[in-house]
């Protein structure tokens, strides 16, 4: 076993080869997928979804037969999207959310799904990025994002250890994920570090190691930013059954329209 951490940063190689194996496992969040997919088939497409990723809640809307879009700023997590063979009526541009120029194309929905928002960690890129969204969708088009609820007594401790996540399969081997986070309470602020142990035959063969920061919002900092940003009519949920936001929830769930 080497005596480093081969890394990468913001959802680079390691990210995009464990994605989906972890994900399977942890199911989480609930019902994000079928929530996206509703939204899609109500408005009819075309759909544009930031931060997709290696496609779990946008491929099956492409699947469905509806025009797609899939933005990300990591060149591995597209590449491992498309390496899925997606329909025609789906494709994958990188590029990212605070800045990207689709050109003409317009949209009847933009989604940010599994906390994609939180990785924008100033007010100036957060505004940039409604800004474009803003500008890629048609008169009354939906934009329908999640972040996590930062309730109190989940957010107060500075630190959470590293812990086992995660434990799935990667042919004969066997990956254990292991999570550790840092909070920094004066700018909203937690850095993220898993890694992902190769376990062979019971035997420690490599350990690799993923880094990433995420801002964490409250409810009427979004309604506020959202507000700003010109959009109107907007809806919050706290949970993907589209249950009202109240003070148990664990998501905050935004759709909210371009003005007509």
């Amino acid at each position: 076993m080497p005596d480093h951490d081969d890394h990468d940063e913001r959802y680079g190689e390691i990210t995009a080869r464990f994605y989906d194996g972890a994900y399977a496992k942890l199911r989480t969040p609930s019902g994000d997928a079928a929530f996206y997919h509703a939204l899609a088939r109500e408005t009819g497409g075309p759909v544009l979804e930031l931060g997709c990723g290696t496609g779990r809640t946008l491929l099956p809307i492409a699947k469905d037969g509806i025009a797609c879009t899939g933005l990300d700023a990591s060149p591995a997590m597209l590449a491992a999207f498309a390496a899925k063979d997606p329909p025609a009526c789906l494709r994958l541009v990188e590029g990212r959310m605070q800045d990207f120029d689709l050109g003409e194309d317009r949209f009847a929905l933009v989604t940010a799904p599994f906390r994609a928002f939180q990785h924008l960690q100033d007010v100036d890129d957060q505004l940039a990025c409604l800004a474009r969204v803003k500008r890629h969708l048609v008169p009354g088009g939906a934009f329908a994002f999640d972040c996590f609820d930062p309730r109190l007594d989940r957010i107060a401790l500075r630190e959470e250890p590293e812990s086992e996540d995660a434990r799935f399969r990667d042919g004969d081997d066997e990956i254990v994920r292991t999570t550790a986070v840092t909070r920094e309470h004066a700018i909203q602020r937690q850095q993220v570090r898993m890694h992902y142990t190769r376990l062979r035959d019971g035997q420690v063969v490599s350990r690799e190691r993923s880094d990433f920061a995420m801002r964490w919002f409250f409810r009427y900092e979004l309604e506020h930013l959202l507000a700003r940003a010109g959009f109107v009519e907007i809806r919050l949920f706290g949970d993907f059954d589209c249950s009202p936001y109240g003070a148990d929830s664990n998501e905050l769930i935004f759709v909210a329209r371009r003005p007509v």
